[in-house]
């Protein structure tokens, strides 16, 4: 190697070892931080050159070329670029388990090539709970401002003991730096935006430990937003939230100012956000401008135009083959005269759960009579609560669940209302789980429950995937629960959506879509009776009072596939399609 050549190379060696250090430096004193990635990944990216990683110190965007990543041998991202221009606002879409999470992680944690420039901020957890009011836990996140604050002190004094000069320079240096960031402002906005997020007063003063799992990631949730990082990454932002704090983040993203990379399967939420939408899709990033509703309009013209050069592509296959051609002549001959690459047939994306019918069962079923309930030192939630389910019911019904009111009805249900109502406690009571005539923990006036003793209920929530036994894949968790054969469990995991390689994985190695369709398959095969649904289902804030087409009027025929009814929170009792429609409000 010549001197020349080895100045090069030694010039290359340093800019890489600074770089490194600024990204070590970033992530180490960083904002935000995401969870381990393990050891079942492996990470490709391409290399860059001296003038790249100098270009690198200085860049807003985010340019990462030719990257490929792995998940226990199954690729999910392979020669794809990833590109995000800073200030515009992202929406990343893609089926379950095809790696959105993972690329998130993978920002995240730098294990791509990020600007030192750019702070990430990867909104996952929930955060460490402890005696610390929820508005200080959201205002202690901005660690720059608690250091400045320190710093600030210690040189008061220090300048009040001493009258040194230097340290009255930097006190000066100190003052401009906290007014630059609102330091004076830090807690009403934080306030604001709990607030934003349905906190009352009395709730932001409230202890983090004495928070359940959702209000604890809504004070994560509030802290990314309170610190503002170049660079904020949601994952299903809304899983956790009322309509109320929905509509409240939908308004308050729409003007954010810097970037933001969202997973979400809400449509209205993604069409009133995103200024640009991500595909994923076969193993590549494409990239679209414009909200989730054009993204659907330009990729199902994209995937027509797929379909018709296929299309055309198989023709003169065929063609090629009659003129006594073999396959692998006809493909080298079409690749001559197209593209180096053969056309693939576009993938259709379509799920059909499958529920058996279970047989039919004696009323009640499963009702309330004539209960008052409440708990102690607090309102009545409700005030003669009557509900009943007969599973030879042909009509359906939304009941609006209010404060101390519930009216009634004995059809299939879906049942809304704001957070703190009632309606989790209304289906603790139908599932016996609190009893209506115990006085030790509740109040109750009078009323009772009553539940058919042959029927079979099965549940589906947030949290349903955490009960799986993790070490096995989810062929073993389905045959032994069900005493299946190998078929039938790919069959019936197939049925909900869950990708073949998926089948043979630990279940610990799932992505979270995934592991609920596992979740989801073993409620298929339980055959229940009465089937709850705690799902999430928002409509665009635009339009508040549209809901769901299973819901949209007389006469109007559900699809095949009920569990498309998302409210805020559902109960829906499914035997079979409904053929009318009432609301009470």
């Amino acid at each position: 190697m010549t001197s020349k050549q080895m100045k090069k190379e030694a010039k290359i060696k340093k800019a890489e070892d600074e770089l490194k250090s600024k990204i070590d430096r970033k992530a180490e004193g960083g904002i935000g931080a995401a969870s381990s990635l393990g050891d079942q990944f492996s990470v490709s990216v391409q290399t860059k050159t001296a003038a790249q990683l100098q270009q690198m110190e200085r860049a807003v965007d985010i340019k990462v070329e030719n990257f490929s990543i792995s998940a226990s041998g199954k690729d999910l991202f392979v020669n794809a670029t990833l590109t995000i221009v800073a200030g515009r606002r992202y929406g990343l879409v893609g089926p379950n388990g095809m790696g959105k999470t993972t690329l998130l992680k993978h920002i995240a944690n730098r294990k791509l090539d990020i600007p030192p420039t750019i702070d990430i901020l990867y909104c996952e957890q929930e955060i460490e709970v402890d005696d610390t009011p929820a508005v200080q836990a959201v205002i202690n996140a901005d660690t720059k401002r608690l250091n400045l604050l320190k710093e600030e002190k210690q040189l008061i004094e220090l300048v009040e003991n001493t009258g040194d000069m230097e340290a009255n320079d930097r006190l000066k240096e100190v003052y401009e730096e906290l007014r630059a960031i609102g330091a004076d402002s830090a807690e009403s906005r934080a306030r604001r935006i709990l607030s934003g997020l349905q906190f009352t007063k009395e709730m932001q003063e409230r202890a983090t430990k004495h928070f359940s799992g959702g209000w604890r990631m809504r004070i994560s949730l509030a802290r990314a937003l309170f610190l503002e990082p170049t660079l904020l990454l949601l994952d299903e932002p809304t899983n956790h939230l009322d309509l109320n704090a929905v509509i409240w983040l939908d308004h308050y993203l729409q003007s954010w100012k810097k970037t933001l990379l969202i997973v979400s399967h809400d449509q209205g939420f993604l069409d009133s956000i995103c200024t640009d939408i991500i595909h994923l899709d076969d193993q590549k990033l494409f990239y679209y401008k414009g909200n989730y509703a054009q993204f659907k309009k330009m990729n199902a013209q994209k995937q027509k135009e797929q379909m018709k050069d296929y299309e055309n592509q198989e023709r003169r296959l065929r063609e090629l083959k009659k003129s006594g051609k073999s396959q692998n002549q006809a493909e080298d001959d079409e690749r001559s005269v197209t593209k180096p690459e053969l056309v693939k047939r576009p993938k259709e994306y379509v799920v059909k759960f499958a529920f058996p019918d279970p047989p039919p069962l004696n009323p009640p079923i499963l009702g309330a009579h004539n209960v008052d309930f409440g708990y102690p030192d607090q309102p009545l939630l409700f005030k003669n609560l009557n509900f009943g389910l007969d599973m030879s019911s042909r009509s359906k019904l939304i009941c609006i669940l209010r404060k101390k009111y519930f009216k009634t009805c004995v059809v299939e249900v879906a049942i809304v209302g704001p957070n703190g109502v009632g309606k989790s406690t209304f289906l603790k009571l139908l599932l016996l789980e609190i009893s209506p005539v115990s006085r030790i923990t509740h109040i109750t006036l009078k009323g009772e429950v009553r539940k058919n003793s042959k029927v079979r209920i099965g549940r589906f929530d947030q949290h349903s995937s955490e009960h799986l036994s993790l070490e096995e894949t989810p062929i073993e968790y389905l045959r032994r629960l069900f005493n299946l054969d190998y078929q039938e469990a790919r069959k019936n995991l197939g049925c909900m959506g869950l990708p073949g390689y998926a089948h043979t994985i630990q279940n610990k190695s799932l992505s979270g879509g995934q592991k609920a369709r596992v979740a989801m398959a073993e409620l298929a095969l339980s055959a229940p009776d009465v089937l709850i649904l705690r799902c999430i289902w928002y409509p665009n804030p635009k339009q508040e009072s549209k809901l769901p087409d299973h819901f949209a009027g007389p006469g109007s025929e559900p699809e095949p596939d009920i569990l498309k009814i998302f409210d805020p929170d559902a109960i829906t009792a499914y035997q079979r399609p409904c053929s009318a429609h009432m609301r009470i409000d």
